[in-house]
């Protein structure tokens, strides 16, 4: 249903709390990128959203949105929003983007986020302005975020601006959940009254119980619903759960679909990452689900091509 595309490891910033980037990474070459376009589409794929490190840093990045929506796919993209610009966002229209999502964590940048109002406000102007495709401006509480306060008044600029609006909550560097206190609670609520009434009800199911820090009961779908292809082109669960299955796109089947579809990850009670709630939610309550010997913890290879030399030996034991 939703895959997350990398087209590039590198960004432009280095927030405290993400583990998703670093700061030498050549673009992926856009051959192999417009292979995994195809691929995603042959497995019958209805969104692809480009994600990194910053997917703007990618020269050819237009090429990759001009392909999915050749091949009847949604094309969506988050991004820190730096880069953006006139000429950008009219490139984007051109080459049919139909969603875009900024996030912004705060209202002055700290030591923790740059990816402020301060800085990104006149960006936001120009989308405003020029962009043809969706906005959706995603907000921050939990671990790192000194001012929660501030989620409020980035959600309510977005609105004025006739944007969309989202809160997550965020876990620390370590990928560990905190508890929020009930001030955060309370912003989050707020935040939930301006959002578009889809969005908030999707979110508020899994959001109330990680605002108490206690475990969410569903059936997460990652690996099957959802797929989160690496710059080496490996699929796995998501962003924070890279290794696993770990194995290459070009080799992914239905069979593996089906797998993880019944695959429990117990990393599920305590997941934050939404768009992994959003894809598993349509059918989250049936088919019960295990603990499969495939998805036990493997030993953690020193590089990638070790790792796939690991999955394919395991696969093949019988």
């Amino acid at each position: 249903m939703l895959a997350h595309l990398i087209p590039i490891r590198r960004c432009n910033l280095s927030c405290g709390y993400c583990n998703e980037y670093d700061d030498f990474s050549d673009p992926v070459d856009t051959k192999l990128l417009l292979e995994r376009v195809n691929q995603l589409a042959d497995l019958g794929t209805e969104i692809i959203t480009i994600s990194g490190g910053e997917p703007l840093l990618h020269p050819e990045l237009e090429s990759l949105i001009v392909e999915m929506r050749r091949r009847k796919m949604i094309a969506s993209m988050i991004t820190n929003g730096y880069l953006l610009s006139r000429k950008r966002i009219r490139s984007l229209n051109e080459a049919g983007l139909d969603h875009i999502q900024i996030s912004i964590d705060n209202i002055q940048p700290d030591d923790i986020s740059m990816k402020s109002l301060k800085v990104l406000d006149k960006k936001l102007q120009y989308l405003s302005e020029e962009a043809q495709f969706k906005v959706n401006i995603n907000t921050v509480v939990g671990a790192g975020v000194d001012r929660p306060e501030d989620a409020l008044v980035v959600a309510q600029r977005a609105v004025d601006l006739g944007f969309t609006c989202t809160v997550g909550i965020i876990h620390d560097g370590s990928g560990r959940l905190r508890r929020l206190d009930e001030k955060t609670k309370e912003v989050v609520q707020q935040v939930r009254g301006l959002a578009k009434r889809g969005y908030a009800r999707i979110n508020k199911y899994f959001q109330d119980g990680l605002s108490d820090g206690k475990p969410n009961n569903w059936r997460c779908r990652a690996g099957a619903r959802y797929l989160y292809i690496c710059e080496d082109g490996l699929v796995h669960y998501c962003s924070q759960q890279r290794g696993y299955p770990g194995i290459p796109l070009s080799r992914y089947t239905v069979e593996d679909i089906k797998r993880e579809h019944l695959t429990e990850k117990k990393c599920a009670p305590y997941c934050t990452i939404s768009c992994v709630h959003q894809a598993s939610l349509i059918d989250f309550w049936r088919a019960p689900q295990e603990l499969q010997p495939f998805s036990q913890p493997l030993p953690q290879p020193a590089r990638m091509d070790e790792l796939v030399e690991i999955q394919w030996a395991e696969q093949n034991t019988d």
